[in-house]
């Protein structure tokens, strides 16, 4: 094993440079970040950056990646989700949103619930996306987006 702290630099430097829009700088430094020691949050934003560049496929495989690397991490679960909805597999997607849903460590526990409410609205199936839009709102109370899909959509129902 590398240098965490290192690692930890190398992976807000990735950061950084995802955020200013420097895709193939972020990339090559969340490579260097997982060659000196690899988690599963460099594993996850790395396949995030690939997704900016619609490399699904890639990204994909980094959040398996994470997700090997600690499974208790949501995020590369909804991630993958995100992404098979992306490629309109959207039934290959619905069991990664309900696994990130069940995971122990995850900052933005709503993500997975609007998420599989919008594939639910796609399908027609307008209560159960109703629901699934409030169980985003019991995560995050007045979440902007849920909110209002939910409240569209119980304007259809009544």
């Amino acid at each position: 094993m590398g240098d965490r702290a290192r690692a930890l630099k190398l992976f807000e430097r990735a950061y950084q440079c995802q955020l200013a829009g420097d895709l193939a700088g972020a990339i090559h430094l969340y490579q260097a970040s997982l060659a000196e020691h690899p988690t599963a949050e460099a594993y996850t934003f790395l396949g995030w950056v690939y997704s900016f560049e619609r490399r699904y496929d890639a990204a994909i495989a980094e959040c398996k990646r994470a997700i090997a690397t600690d499974p208790s991490f949501g995020n590369p679960y909804n991630d993958i989700g995100c992404y098979l909805m992306a490629l309109g597999r959207d039934d290959e997607a619905i069991p990664w949103l309900k696994q990130a849903m069940d995971a122990t460590r995850y900052e933005a526990p709503h993500f997975p619930h609007v998420n599989l409410a919008r594939i639910h609205e796609k399908k027609g199936r307008v209560l159960d996306a109703v629901a699934e839009y409030g169980r985003a709102l019991d995560k995050l109370p007045g979440y902007v987006p849920a909110l209002t899909r939910m409240r569209r959509l119980q304007g259809r129902v009544n």
